[in-house]
C-alpha cells in the first residue's frame, strides 16, 4: 500500500511537472513577443473560437525599410493564439483590418495574424507621405512582422488574402519566397494597367450570355434621368449628413451609372433583378443604390479608399468604364481614369513592369499557391493560370462571384482544395459539412 502510495505521489510530481513544462512551452504570448521587441503595445480581447489569447498588436515599422532614419509609424495586428506547435495563418488584409475569424484557420485549427495594410485604419503615419506606400514597402512589413513572430512560431506558415489582400499574398510570395510554406488566395485581381481591357472584354463576354442588352438600358435609362437623380441625391445627402466637396453630386450620379455594370457583375449575377420599369426614377436611384452605392462617392469614402486609389494608379493597376453606346451622356465626368479618387496634390505614374515582374515569377516559380476566382466576377479577367508544371491549383466557381471561398464551392471542389492542403502540410482536414 505504502509503495502504491509512494508511486501515486511520484505519479503527481511528474504530472505536474509535464503540465508546468507545457505552460512555460505554451507561456504567455505577450510576455515572448515584449521579450523579444519591448517596443510593441499589447491590448488584449477577449479569446473565442480555439484560441486561447487574442491581442491587438501596435508593432513599430520603417516607413522605408531602405532608410529607416526617414520615420516610422504605429502598424495594427489582430492576433490569436492556440499553440506554438501549429500552423500560424497570415492574413494580408488590402485596406483596414478588424478581428474575425478567416475559414482556413478554422480548417487548419491554426493560430491567426491579420495585418493591416499600411496607410489604412490604425496604421496611419503622422507623415502621410505617399510615396512611401509601395509593394515592396508593404512586403517587407510583412517580413519583419514573419521574422519577429517565426521565433515563437517555427511550423507551417500560410498566407490568405481576399481581393487587393489577397494580391497582397502574391506580392510577398514573390518578394519573400521563402517566408510563407503555401498560399491561398481568393478573387485576388493581377492587373495590367491602370484600365486593364481584359476586364471590360470579360464583362462585354458575360452579357451577351445573359442580361447585357438589359444592363445597358438601365444605364441609358439613369442617364436621360439624370437631373432627377441629382435631385434626388442632393435629398439624400441631406438626409444622411453626406458631403460631396471632393466628387461633386452630379459627377457622383454619373461615376454611379458607369461604375454599375462591373459591380452588378461583381456582387452576384442578378439579371431578374433588374427594375423593368426604369423610367421610374425612384426605381433607377434605389437599385442604383443597391448595387453601387451612393456613399462611395461622399468625402468620408473617397477619403478611405484614397490609399487604395494610389497604389491602383501606380502599380496594382484597375479597370476603366465601357462608355460605348452611352458616352454622349457624359458631360459632368470629363476625366474617365479614376485619378479623382487619388490624392489630388499627386500625378502618378503607372509602373506597368511591377506586376508583371509578380505574375511570371508566379508562373515559373509560384509552387503551393491557390487561387480561387468566381467566374461571375470581372476580377477574374485579371487571374493568373499556373502552368500544369507547377504545384499549384486554380479554383474558378461557376456560378462565383467577388465573395467566392472554399465554403461557397461545390463539394467536388472542396475536396480537391482540401486534398493540395493536405498534401503540402501533412495534415488531415475535417470539414463536417462534406462526406
Amino acid at each position: 500500500m505504502r509503495n502504491a502510495i509512494i508511486k501515486y505521489l511520484c505519479s503527481l510530481v511528474i504530472m505536474n511537472i509535464l503540465v508546468s513544462a507545457y505552460a512555460v512551452c505554451q507561456g504567455d504570448i505577450s510576455s515572448k513577443l515584449l521579450k523579444i521587441d519591448p517596443t510593441i503595445s499589447i491590448q488584449k480581447l477577449v479569446a473565442a473560437n480555439h484560441f486561447s489569447e487574442e491581442l491587438i498588436i501596435m508593432i513599430d515599422q520603417p516607413l522605408d525599410h531602405n532608410d529607416p532614419s526617414k520615420g516610422s509609424f504605429k502598424q495594427r495586428i489582430f492576433f490569436a493564439h492556440y499553440d506554438v506547435n501549429a500552423p500560424m495563418l497570415l492574413v494580408t488584409e488590402g485596406y483596414a483590418a478588424y478581428p474575425q475569424y478567416y475559414e482556413l484557420c478554422d480548417l487548419l485549427i491554426s493560430n491567426q495574424l491579420i495585418v493591416e495594410n499600411r496607410f489604412f485604419g490604425e496604421s496611419k503615419p503622422e507623415n502621410y507621405d505617399f510615396t512611401f506606400l509601395t509593394n515592396d514597402q508593404i512586403a517587407a512589413d510583412y517580413h519583419r512582422i514573419r521574422k519577429l513572430f517565426g521565433k515563437i512560431y517555427k511550423k507551417e506558415w500560410i498566407c490568405t488574402g481576399i481581393s487587393k489582400g489577397g494580391t497582397n499574398s502574391l506580392i510577398y510570395k514573390s518578394k519573400y519566397p521563402k517566408d510563407v510554406d503555401v498560399v491561398l488566395t481568393y478573387v485576388a485581381p493581377l492587373a495590367n494597367a491602370t484600365e486593364d481591357k481584359r476586364c471590360e472584354s470579360y464583362i462585354k463576354a458575360l452579357g451577351e450570355e445573359s442580361c447585357g442588352k438589359e444592363i445597358r438600358s438601365f444605364q441609358l435609362a439613369a442617364l436621360k434621368e439624370k437631373e432627377k437623380l441629382i435631385k434626388k441625391l442632393e435629398s439624400y445627402a441631406i438626409e444622411n449628413s453626406y458631403a460631396y466637396s471632393t466628387i461633386d453630386i452630379p459627377k457622383a450620379v454619373e461615376y454611379c451609372i458607369l461604375e454599375f455594370p462591373f459591380l452588378f457583375w461583381q456582387d452576384g449575377h442578378q439579371c431578374n433583378r433588374i427594375p423593368n420599369n426604369a423610367d421610374n426614377v425612384n426605381n433607377i436611384f434605389d437599385f442604383l443604390d443597391e448595387i453601387v452605392g451612393f456613399d462611395y462617392y461622399a468625402d468620408e469614402t473617397i477619403e478611405y479608399f484614397r490609399p487604395s486609389f494610389y497604389q491602383f494608379m501606380i502599380e496594382n493597376g484597375y479597370y476603366g468604364f465601357d462608355t460605348i453606346g452611352i458616352g454622349h451622356h457624359i458631360e459632368y465626368v470629363s476625366d474617365l481614369s479614376h485619378k479623382a479618387f487619388g490624392p489630388l496634390d499627386l500625378n502618378p505614374l503607372f509602373n506597368a513592369d511591377y506586376l508583371k515582374y509578380v505574375r511570371v515569377f508566379l508562373y515559373h516559380y509560384g509552387e503551393k499557391i491557390i487561387y480561387i476566382h468566381g467566374k461571375l466576377d470581372p476580377w477574374s479577367a485579371c487571374k493568373l493560370i499556373p502552368p500544369k508544371e507547377r504545384d499549384a491549383l486554380l479554383v474558378i466557381q461557376e456560378d462565383g462571384d467577388h465573395s467566392t471561398r472554399i465554403s461557397t464551392l461545390e463539394n467536388a471542389q472542396k475536396k480537391l482544395v482540401y486534398s493540395y492542403l493536405e498534401r503540402w502540410l501533412n495534415r488531415k482536414i475535417d470539414d463536417p459539412l462534406i462526406n
